[in-house]
């Protein structure tokens, strides 16, 4: 069984290596780094290739916001989660925008991080149902006069049905089983999405989708 390779990002030691010992704690985790500031987190994360990093945001020498862009805009393959106190709106949403793939916060239980961090691996966003309705509140509440891209029109039915199930919040799992159709497929019509709309992950494609007036929340 292949193992999700994490970079855990904290400049708390004792909170890092904490969390490094509970995720080190599932058979199907490997931590392969720690980085203690934003800077190092990207050094880290170009180095070691991980499938997920675990990112804080009030750091030095870069915090994780900018951390984030920088990873993402490198090494599109791997996914960056925020485990954060900071449940403030302005933070949230700029690492949405940075590319983050999850935003959680440090009281989630240990059994909610770890299935997070699986959805991850499917390609789902590590984003609570309470955070993921702000997000979408807040994208649809930006300026929708401008223009939608040629790109919407290039969406399938199908694909524009998987969409409306993914700003319901919806896993893959969950959609497949109300489309009838396997989860892997799932997956690739989520791909074709993002490519289509030139976006990073789920949560920024649900947005995207209530702000355009494409999906009604």
């Amino acid at each position: 069984m292949d193992r999700l390779r994490i970079l855990l990002v904290d400049d708390h030691d004792l909170f890092r290596k904490g969390i490094a010992r509970l995720i080190d704690s599932q058979p199907d985790f490997e931590v392969v780094g720690e980085a203690r500031d934003g800077r190092e987190a990207v050094e880290q994360a170009r180095r070691l290739g991980p499938d997920v990093v675990l990112m804080d945001i009030e750091m030095p020498n870069w915090n994780g916001t900018e951390a984030t862009r920088r990873i993402r805009s490198d090494m599109h393959r791997t996914n960056v989660v925020m485990l954060t106190v900071s449940d403030d709106d302005h933070n949230l949403f700029a690492a949405i925008r940075a590319g983050a793939t999850g935003y959680l916060l440090k009281s989630v239980k240990p059994e909610e991080l770890f299935r997070r961090l699986r959805g991850v691996s499917r390609g789902e966003a590590a984003i609570s149902p309470l955070l993921a309705s702000r997000i979408l509140r807040e994208f649809a509440r930006l300026d929708q006069s401008a223009p939608l891209p040629q790109t919407i029109e290039g969406l399938s039915p199908r694909e524009t049905e998987v969409l409306g199930l993914v700003t319901k919040g919806l896993t893959n799992k969950q959609i497949g089983g109300q489309l009838h159709i396997a989860e892997n497929t799932v997956k690739n019509h989520l791909r074709n999405i993002l490519d289509k709309l030139h976006l990073n992950n789920r949560a920024q494609a649900a947005a995207y989708a209530v702000r355009h007036g494409l999906i009604q929340s």
